[in-house]
Order: C-alpha cells, then sequence, then structure tokens
C-alpha cells in the first residue's frame, strides 16, 4: 500500500496545491491561460514525441486494441446518451455532454503521468494510440451531435472542414504523427533538439496536474446534479470494468497495454467536457460539478485499481486461452 501511496499522492498532490493556490491567490481564470497553451502546445506534444519516436514501428499498428479501446468508451457513450434521453428528458445536446462526462476521461492531463509512472515508458505506446484514436472520435461525434440537435449552426461541407482541421491540427496528433515518422524512418535527433525536448516533457506532468487543481478551484460546486447518480459510476466503475473485459475478449496483449487501457478508462472526467459544454451553452454548471466530483472520488477508486494491479489481485487476461498465458 506504501508503493501506492508514494504513487498516487504526487499526482493528486500536485492537483490539491493547484486548487488550494487558486483559492488563496484569487487570480482571474484568464491568468491559466498561458499555462494551459504551455501544456496543450508544448509539454505534453513533447512527452509523447519523445516516447513514440523511440518505439519499434510494429507496436504502433495493434488495431485490435485501439478497436477494444474504442468500443468500450462509445458503448459507454451510448448507454449514458440514452440514459440522459429516456430518465432525465435530455436535449439531444444535453445527452451528447452527459455521456461525454461518462466516456471522456481526462487521458490528456492525467492519463501520460499516472501510466508512466505506474507501469514505466512501456505503457507511452498505449496511452499515444488511446488518447490519439479516442479524441478523433470525439472530434468527429461531438459536432455532429450537435448538428443534430440544432446547435451547430455550420453547414455540412463547413462542419466536415472544422472536423478535420480540430483531428489533424491538434498538437497531440500532430507530435504523435512526427513520434512515428521518426520511429519508422529510425531518424536520430541531434543533441540539442533532444535535450530541449527533455526539458518539455520533464514539466509534462507537474504543469498539467497543477493547472487542472486551478481550474477546479475556479468552478467550485453549487448543486449536485442528479444524473451524477448515473454518470459517475458510468465513468468510475462501469467504463473501466467494460475495457478490461474487451481487453480480454478482443486480443492476446501485453500485461502492461491491459493494464494501461483500464487505468485510463478510470480516470475522471476530462476537463473538455466542461470546455465543450460552454462552447455549446448547454448543461455548464452541471458539467463543472461532473469534473470536480468524479476527480474526488477517483482518488478512491483509481488508488483501489492500482492496488489491486500492483498486489496481483486483478489477473491481466480475465480470459486466458486454455493451456496459454497472457502477456508479460
Amino acid at each position: 500500500m506504501s508503493q501506492i501511496t508514494a504513487l498516487i499522492l504526487p499526482l493528486f498532490g500536485l492537483i490539491f496545491l493547484g486548487y488550494v493556490t487558486a483559492r488563496l491567490v484569487r487570480q482571474p481564470s484568464d491568468a491559466l491561460g498561458w499555462l494551459n497553451i504551455f501544456v496543450l502546445y508544448l509539454a505534453l506534444p513533447a512527452l509523447f514525441f519523445k516516447l513514440l519516436s523511440r518505439t519499434p514501428i510494429e507496436e504502433l499498428a495493434r488495431f485490435d486494441f485501439i478497436l477494444a479501446s474504442l468500443l468500450s468508451t462509445y458503448s459507454i457513450f451510448a448507454v449514458v446518451f440514452a440514459l440522459a434521453i429516456i430518465l432525465a428528458r435530455a436535449s439531444i445536446a444535453a445527452g451528447t455532454i452527459q455521456g461525454l462526462a461518462a466516456a471522456y476521461g481526462n487521458i490528456g492531463y492525467m492519463g501520460p503521468s499516472l501510466a508512466i509512472l505506474a507501469f514505466g515508458e512501456q505503457a507511452a505506446v498505449p496511452v499515444a494510440l488511446i488518447f490519439c484514436f479516442e479524441n478523433i472520435m470525439h472530434f468527429a461525434i461531438v459536432p455532429c451531435m450537435m448538428a443534430i440537435s440544432g446547435s451547430e449552426k455550420h453547414p455540412l461541407p463547413t462542419l466536415a472542414l472544422l472536423i478535420a482541421r480540430r483531428i489533424v491540427l491538434h498538437p497531440f496528433i500532430l507530435a504523435t504523427m512526427a513520434g512515428i515518422a521518426v520511429a519508422w524512418l529510425n531518424l536520430p535527433i541531434p543533441d540539442a533538439p533532444q535535450r530541449l525536448i527533455d526539458y518539455l516533457s520533464q514539466a509534462a506532468a507537474p504543469c498539467a496536474l497543477f493547472a487542472m487543481g486551478v481550474t477546479l478551484a475556479l468552478r467550485p460546486l453549487r448543486r449536485m446534479p442528479l444524473e451524477l447518480t448515473y454518470i459517475v459510476p458510468a465513468k468510475l466503475v462501469a467504463h473501466p470494468l467494460l475495457v478490461y473485459l474487451a481487453m480480454g475478449l478482443v486480443g492476446d496483449f501485453d500485461s502492461t497495454w491491459i493494464f494501461t487501457a483500464v487505468l485510463l478508462a478510470s480516470l475522471p472526467t476530462a476537463t473538455n467536457v466542461f470546455v465543450l459544454a460552454q462552447q455549446y451553452n448547454v448543461w455548464v454548471e452541471r458539467a463543472s460539478a461532473t469534473v470536480l466530483i468524479t476527480t474526488v472520488l477517483s482518488v478512491i477508486t483509481v488508488s483501489s485499481l492500482l492496488y489491486a494491479i500492483t498486489a496481483g489481485l486483478l489477473p491481466a487476461d480475465v480470459f486466458p486461452a486454455p493451456g496459454g498465458a497472457s502477456g508479460n
């Protein structure tokens, strides 16, 4: 248990420090802008590039792994969207944000830091694959759903171009493509650029987690949304469980890849869900509350998951082949 505490405490401690600092210093929300830009456009892309550029190219083509992850994530999205429409009588736009709140984890800010600290640098490839393909799906599905609901006013050709630009020009995806290209061509990186990349990647985790804490502090919880009764268990329990089962059914993956996928699925609702709610002016305050509540509760759920993994209580392959063994 001390090993889990040593792993979890610094990560959630950085979020807590960001939260406390923001509550004490009382800067306007605009003050966070440049730190978010640094994290989004420089530090995290540098981390993805650094790790992927060192990865054998054959490890980057596991489409069975990508399929298992996407099917699990969007099954959760579909179920919660349906619950929102049927039980909460939500509009299509509000149901879309609720579905995202249950399916879109904090895989950008928390994912790389936590997975690499827990499982080592070999977790970088599954993190990058999950991040890129899930974000491609998010960037495509949200504008389409909002267009169906009437919240997105662009004509179809303009909307398609907008979606393509958001996908292709996202800094994480650009960094991932660059890292894959370097790995594929086996290009050496000179010392000076490599050192700069190292500096940026080392800053990724502390800056991202601190910024997340500040963001939570700037959006205080005003009321507890009723929808959290099905969104919270879907995000923190059902999503990682479904990913775990899917990984066992779809393919024979290395244990690090399986546990990384399950860990990323267990992460709390991404702050991007609140950003999207603001962008479309739907379910805004409740999206903020969902991010805060799932983040607080994830201290318990993520810690429990990591304890189960490190203590050997969770087998890597839930459906082992007869006479076979799961990946090591």
